[in-house]
């Protein structure tokens, strides 16, 4: 059963409306969670704001947001100037434009969430929109308040559906140039790439959710089991060794080994 949205609202191209619904399309309620506790009682500790010259607690209406423009020196903005400045409706994705589906890069995907008719009349006009973004391969780029801010956000079709991603502003992502432009443009050797090739094909096989499970919450989830139940907590397992690169001679002979060890996998 889909779980409920967490928003609802409008999808508008120019005079065409509909009213649709929104969900995360990923979720992180099965990741084990952790409270701070005092030992002695056992209760759980909460958190509290305090002056940080002072030391004493600060009441909610005395809070407020502050814009650091000197060692110690503040500006300080109220709830009313920030929402001035935010979008006059938080609840219509308006399409301002389109774009060609394959011009955005991966990086400036953010968050990616499942958009959906809301209403049976209104279906009709979702799906025209999502098939005709389908058939000319765009994207819908619009903005929307989300998790308390004015977010960028782009419309991609899939499936029945749209899938609808909040997008990463433009001073998030860091321009690659002062990383990748130091290394350097010479070709690797041909017999070296043909070797890598080989080692790529023999570890090619079909994409599964099982390649991206977590191993450290299945871990941490047998010590908890074992807690409740009071038996002795798992033997922690020995850590791998990092390779030092110590001892590898050369690409060449490293490869060698390496496809060496593939075939004897592949055999056994």
């Amino acid at each position: 059963m889909a779980p409920k949205p967490f928003w609802k609202g409008y999808l508008k191209l120019s005079l065409v409306t509909c009213p649709v619904a929104m969900t995360p399309a990923t979720t992180d309620s099965e990741k084990v969670r952790f409270h701070t506790l005092n030992r002695e009682t056992g209760n759980r500790v909460v958190s509290q704001y305090v002056d940080a010259e002072s030391g004493k607690p600060v009441d909610d209406d005395d809070e407020v947001r502050g814009y650091q423009h000197g060692e110690d020196e503040f500006v300080l903005l109220e709830d009313d100037e920030l929402a001035a400045v935010a979008l006059e409706s938080t609840r219509t994705i308006d399409i301002e434009t389109f774009v060609p589906s394959d011009s955005v890069e991966w990086i400036w995907y953010d968050k990616p969430h499942y958009l959906t008719p809301d209403d049976p009349v209104g279906e009709e006009a979702f799906c025209v929109i999502r098939d005709a973004m389908e058939a000319s391969k765009t994207v819908g780029i619009s903005r929307l308040v989300m998790y308390r801010r004015e977010r960028p956000v782009m419309l991609e079709p899939r499936d029945r559906g749209i899938v609808l991603w909040t997008l990463r502003y433009g001073d998030e992502v860091r321009d690659p140039e002062p990383y990748f432009g130091g290394i350097g443009d010479e070709q690797p050797d041909t017999t070296l790439k043909k070797m890598v090739a080989t080692l790529i094909e023999e570890r090619t096989e079909a994409w599964h959710p099982s390649m991206v499970r977590d191993p450290v919450q299945e871990r941490l989830l047998e010590i908890i089991a074992s807690k409740k139940k009071g038996r002795p907590r798992p033997a922690a397992k020995p850590r791998t060794e990092e390779p030092s690169g110590g001892n590898v001679v050369s690409i060449m002979d490293a490869l060698r080994k390496s496809l060496s060890q593939e075939g004897k996998a592949k055999r056994r």
